[in-house]
């Protein structure tokens, strides 16, 4: 019944930021820029979309799977056949039987207008409940035999969940598609020291890498003397500026030569790596920007140095607090 294999472009589009005001400082006015973005992404070939039913604080929650939702049926450019709009679903501690999970991606679809492409389990509870793990895997596996979504994925896991959750759909026959985390030259360490590249290599799974610019640190629009962006964001970026200065320039630098921006570079990196970014955008400037990584590669002695620099940083990004080993 599924035997069709899922197209992800090289690149795609976070929406974390859209209808997130505590770090992103989201307002409604700015919804007619966010569909800008968005139209310009599906022109330009990046066609995947990553959302989650969490995403919009307070009020607003469900906020990014709405506009989604609406900008979806208001573009009517090249490539509207290829929209691929995947979201996670929240392990939240209310969601405790299978069809609890069947509900939630029913109701994302509500919110979307049409059924969701890839149903992603947006954490793994492993590390602080385990027994509630299972029926939400089997609630993502239902989702996938009913035809309700083309492929599942997950996120936050690490190489030997990943092995236990791979074997358990095996049992039925359901493949794990993707495999999203916390990757960027500030965050190496799902794939450097948990192994996850080879893992998806052996079993099939793409990889997706979500915050690829470190939330923005890696486009060198910020210095240490500030402005800072607001709220927690400005925090993290007061710690960690003053210990990154050498991967910057390291990346200013390849740049230059290249003639290209540092996030270009950035994300181009992720690339190289096999990953498949997922920078956001919440105007035309950055996603125009983001596009640029596209259609040129770094060379490999470009990559060595980037990894070098990037292994040698005291500072690295916090990771997330559910990702598993």
């Amino acid at each position: 019944m599924h035997s069709q294999k899922l197209f992800l472009p090289t690149m795609g589009c976070g929406t974390w930021a859209w209808g997130n005001r505590l770090l992103w400082g989201y307002d409604e006015s700015i919804d007619n820029q966010l569909q800008a973005v968005f139209d310009l992404c599906v022109s330009r070939g990046v066609t995947l979309f990553d959302t989650g039913d969490s995403y919009g604080t307070g009020k607003l929650n469900g906020r990014s799977e709405l506009l989604l939702g609406r900008f979806t049926r208001e573009y009517q450019g090249i490539g509207k056949e290829n929209i691929f709009i995947a979201t996670k679903l929240a392990a939240y501690p209310w969601r405790l039987t299978r069809q609890s999970m069947v509900r939630a991606c029913k109701a994302s679809a509500e919110r979307l207008g049409r059924n969701v492409d890839l149903v992603q389990m947006h954490w793994s509870t492993a590390n602080y409940a385990p027994w509630q793990e299972g029926w939400l895997l089997d609630g993502l596996g239902d989702l996938y035999e009913q035809g309700l979504v083309k492929g599942v994925g997950l996120s936050n896991y690490g190489s030997k969940r990943l092995k236990q959750v791979h074997k358990k759909f095996a049992e039925r026959g359901i493949p794990i598609a993707t495999l999203q985390v916390q990757y960027s030259l500030l965050s190496t360490y799902p794939v450097t020291q948990l192994g996850i590249k080879e893992v998806c290599d052996e079993l099939g799974i793409k990889l997706i890498a979500y915050s690829p610019l470190a939330l923005g640190i890696l486009t060198g629009k910020y210095s240490e003397q500030g402005p800072f962006p607001k709220g927690i964001r400005g925090l993290l970026f007061r710690q960690l500026l003053p210990g990154v200065r050498s991967l910057l320039a390291c990346l200013r630098e390849i740049a230059q030569f290249r003639n290209k921006s540092m996030s270009q570079v950035a994300l181009n990196w992720c690339i190289c790596k096999g990953t498949i970014p997922i920078p956001g955008a919440k105007s035309v400037e950055q996603a125009q920007d983001n596009i640029g990584a596209l259609g040129w590669q770094l060379d490999s002695s470009e990559i060595a140095e980037l990894d070098k620099t990037a292994a040698s940083t005291d500072k690295k990004m916090v990771q997330n607090i559910f990702q598993t080993k």
